[in-house]
């Protein structure tokens, strides 16, 4: 067993305080928040049942909780309302606050307006 894989590897939750497993060496019947979403579902709830580790380049330790799926709930359903507001705000991030017109597009924040009101050649569709 490698050194890495022995700090990562503590199922009685001993040294971790929860039960810990290196990366891709979980046990069935556990997943993470974007796992459970995949299958349509979410923690509803639970505590972590459990952890994944594993090194990361920089030198620090990555770490991603674990949920048990037979306690999941399904994903709630958006409503009329949920869609409306996400609409608006979609909205917002598209519209120039230079020209005030819809780009088409997410406005990038390093720019903070539309492609055309940012490139000084170009002329704004004002």
């Amino acid at each position: 067993m490698s050194p890495a894989f022995g700090k990562c590897y503590d199922p009685t939750g001993a040294l971790h305080g929860i039960p810990t497993f290196p990366w891709r060496y979980a046990p069935d019947g556990l997943a993470t928040r974007r796992q459970l979403r995949a299958r349509g579902l979410r923690p509803g709830g639970q505590e972590i049942a459990a952890q994944v580790m594993r090194g990361s380049r920089y030198g620090g330790v990555r770490v991603a909780f674990l949920y048990r799926i037979d306690r999941a709930k399904p994903v709630r359903p958006m409503t009329p309302a949920k869609w409306g507001a996400l609409a608006l705000a979609m909205l917002a991030r598209r519209t120039c606050p230079a020209c005030r017109r819809d780009a088409g597009y997410v406005i990038p924040a390093s720019l903070g307006t539309c492609v055309p009101c940012a490139d000084p050649g170009e002329q704004c569709p004002s």
